[in-house]
């Protein structure tokens, strides 16, 4: 009898082990295997699959050594960015495959799938989901689909209407004099100092956003987007071993315990933000000025209007949004920033011609709206900046076997759209695509490219919905700069871009020497 229940249990435990065993064989191997093979036979190559990682540790050496060491000061750093990617698009031209460990990610090229995969019209490509990892730091409208997507982007909308970000002006305008004064004091007798700009337009864009949005409670939202900042860093630097065994989060080392940390304070902090606005509001104060308050005052709208608190936002949602509103905000706008100024170093001519412009439409008062909208010159520099330079790639995501032109694509594969090789496309661009020319927007963005392939903000109904705000910001920064002071890379300036997380940053900071104008 005893005998009886020790190979009853043995059988309870044997099965189900030997079960989990074979379904993870299937997930690492058998399936990456068998799509590889249903891809080459319709003609789609790339690196072969390698067990469990995929290509990450081959691309991750590759980039060590070619980050090893700064570049020229060009434009060409795609070969740099990632040697991999580089080397798979010069010989698979318009499409290859890439192997994200055991998920397969199709890098498209080709303008016509491109634009089939981002105008999604069937709905088969959609947003990845992103990792629990990942959800310690990103989160929000850039994250969702489908109905939920539809929802909060109805409920955003509102709080960016070009109206709202008339009133946002003026405390845009407050947060770079703050800067330009204190640049002043750095200048002093000398009339110049040295500054790493990059750093200086982090510290900004957090002080206009944190006032953007948060208001009164500026103070409070400066010390969210610190936080999260240092959350940006520690998630995006973590080890290899982490981004394919998610559950090593769960290890008790001391990075660890502080992104755990890091997002407790974060979502603690919003939520008292969030609920002391909620009771300003009930006592009768009006908060429609920023961002949160304009969300708030949408958010209730959408509930009386359908008579259902469903249809709204929960705390939970608006802790997401405000918690996105650091990286759609703060990190694409400062890195605009600093590779136009890294840029106009670059092109002195260029931003001579800028600053020519902004003394003739501005002279040297408060800018205002309607005369931001006048710079054409500026505006010309900054898409040109937004093409060689954008933050990052769109990705779409297969739920089921769907075909795409002439492929059939199978479910759980990733297309991949890398802004900086399609940004650089001769076809689209020209012989010139490397060559850093804003003429080529002179007749606006439709007319820049062949087949319109610019898209730093995304594209179709999901264009990131603080483009308006980026691009005030960046025109209004860079005329303020203009008026008062003239720039160029400071001697120990080493150029290597690089995309330690989602945006294109200097790998080395931005040591620029600033001189007081005349």
């Amino acid at each position: 009898m005893g005998m009886a229940i020790a190979i009853f249990i043995a059988l309870a435990i044997f099965f189900p082990f030997t079960f989990w065993c074979l379904k993870l064989l299937y997930f690492v191997w058998w399936r990456p295997k068998t799509v590889e093979n249903e891809l080459r036979h319709q003609g789609i190559y790339g690196r072969p699959y390698r067990f469990l990682f995929g290509n990450l540790k081959e691309m991750i050496e590759m980039n060590k050594i070619a980050k090893s060491k700064p570049m020229p000061l060009h434009h060409d750093f795609t070969p740099r960015l990632n040697p991999l990617f580089y080397e798979l698009a010069t010989t698979y031209k318009k499409l290859y495959l890439f192997w994200l460990g055991p998920i397969p990610r199709l890098t498209i090229l080709d303008p016509k799938l491109i634009k089939e995969v981002l105008s999604n019209k069937s709905g088969e490509f959609r947003k990845p989901k992103i990792s629990a990892f990942l959800k310690l730091f990103v989160t929000g409208l850039g994250t969702y689909d489908g109905e939920k997507w539809a929802k909060h982007r109805k409920i955003l909308n509102p709080a960016f209407h070009m109206e709202k970000l008339k009133v946002m002006l003026g405390l845009f305008v407050e947060c770079t004099d703050d800067m330009i004064s204190r640049w002043d004091k750095l200048t002093g007798s000398t009339g110049s100092c040295e500054l790493d700009i990059s750093q200086e337009f982090h510290n900004l864009t957090g002080d206009m956003l944190s006032k953007a949005a948060f208001g009164s409670n500026f103070e409070e939202g400066k010390l969210v987007f610190s936080l999260l900042r240092e959350q940006c860093e520690l998630i995006f630097t973590a080890k290899l071993a982490i981004n394919v065994f998610p559950w090593l989060r769960f290890v008790p080392t001391k990075t660890n315990r502080r992104r755990l940390y890091i997002y407790n304070t974060v979502r603690s902090s919003l939520k008292s933000i969030i609920e002391k606005r909620e009771k300003e509001v009930q006592s009768g104060k009006s908060h429609n000025e920023d961002l949160l308050g304009l969300l708030m005052k949408s958010n209730q709208e959408e509930q009386q209007g359908n008579k259902n608190s469903n249809k709204g936002m929960s705390t939970e949602d608006m802790i997401e949004e405000c918690n996105s509103f650091y990286f759609a905000g703060q990190e694409t706008t400062a890195t605009l920033l600093t590779w136009t100024a890294i840029v106009l170093t670059m092109h002195p001519d260029w931003q001579e011609k800028a600053r020519k412009e902004v003394l003739q439409v501005i002279g040297k008062d408060e800018p205002k709206f309607d005369q931001l909208n006048h710079l054409k010159i500026v505006t010309m520099i900054l898409h040109e900046v937004l093409r060689l330079y954008p933050s990052g790639s769109l990705v779409r995501e297969t739920n089921k076997k769907t075909k795409l032109g002439e492929y059939t694509i199978p479910a759980g594969a990733q297309l991949l759209v890398p802004l900086q090789t399609i940004h650089r496309d001769t076809e689209a661009w020209g012989e010139d695509a490397l060559i850093f020319n804003p003429e080529r927007f002179s007749e606006g963005v439709s007319k820049a490219s062949k087949d319109l392939m610019y898209f730093p903000f995304g594209w179709g109904s999901r264009i990131c919905l603080g483009m308006n705000v980026s691009m005030i910001q960046g025109k209004l920064v860079l005329a303020k700069i203009l008026q008062n002071y003239s720039f160029e890379l400071s001697p120990s300036y080493a150029h290597g871009p690089t995309m330690p997380a989602l945006v294109l940053q200097p790998q080395y900071g931005a040591p620029m020497i600033v001189r007081k104008l005349e």
